[in-house]
């Protein structure tokens, strides 16, 4: 049987999974008993989990296609809020689920202080006590900067520091290597993504509201945001491939205009 060139693999970016929210975060919370019904519907139609680190690694096989699992799909979470420990977690070991963690380093053991705008800024973080546990437990802990700055907007210099220091705490702290990031916001430029690679991480995930595939640029792999209105009929649909295929090729054309409006606002 002749294996296709190019699959479409669904890479889920989750942030908060709890009842509680502010109105301008509610979107970026999952319940925790929806969140559980995703994994269900994940389990029960044969969908299995890869970590972001091991997509890439097959995403860098010749005939990376040949190598995936029948369903692929891959679960990210951004931030690390304390509710994935004692909220998500949970629910991945029942259904033996991995997943990939992206850390704001510099938040750990404190609270989300960059979401002052959203009200949002006393929301807990996980502790390195946390964080240990969880990459003992087969969690993949990633970098998602050391503040969540909007990394376009820095000078390079900063930009750089918090993409290397992220990295430096993170492995400093856990005692193993960080192999993957995420860039805050998921904005980035190909300036961001060289700083990534030259800081040692060995993929990158943005945001880009598509389906990723085989043919996925890895230091820009794509995602599907789920908001906390996607319920089970939803989560079938963005899988399939189903949610609004404009989405993404219009955020990405007006991403210019986006980009220079946030700097004059940064700069107000």
């Amino acid at each position: 049987m002749n294996t296709p060139k190019t699959r479409p693999i669904p890479i889920l970016m989750y942030h908060s999974i709890s009842n509680e929210a502010s109105p301008a975060f509610k979107p970026y919370t999952v319940a925790p008993e929806m969140f559980e019904k995703h994994l269900a519907y994940l389990s029960q139609h044969d969908y299995c989990a890869l970590t972001v680190t091991q997509l890439a690694a097959i995403l860098a096989k010749p005939v990376p296609a040949a190598e995936l699992p029948p369903r692929p799909i891959v679960l990210t979470f951004d931030d690390g809020f304390e509710d994935f420990y004692t909220c998500a977690w949970p629910a991945l070991q029942r259904f033996k689920l991995p997943a990939t963690l992206y850390v704001v380093a510099g938040g750990v053991g404190g609270t989300s202080t960059w979401l002052k705008r959203e009200g949002e800024s006393r929301r807990r973080m996980l502790s390195w006590d946390q964080l240990a546990e969880l990459c003992a437990g087969g969690i993949e802990c990633g970098g998602h900067s050391l503040t969540h700055p909007q990394l376009d907007l820095l000078p390079a210099s900063r930009a750089s520091r918090e993409i290397i220091d992220c990295k430096l705490m993170l492995e400093e702290k856990l005692g193993r290597k960080i192999y993957s990031f995420a860039y805050p916001h998921g904005y980035h430029t190909r300036s961001i993504q060289r700083m990534v690679r030259e800081a040692g991480y060995s993929s990158a995930c943005a945001v880009k509201y598509a389906m990723s595939a085989t043919n996925d640029d890895i230091w820009g792999l794509s995602r599907l945001f789920v908001s906390n209105q996607v319920d089970e009929q939803r989560l079938g649909q963005l899988l399939t491939g189903q949610n609004n295929p404009l989405i993404g090729p219009v955020k990405r054309w007006l991403a210019p205009a986006w980009r220079l409006k946030r700097r004059l606002a940064s700069n107000n």
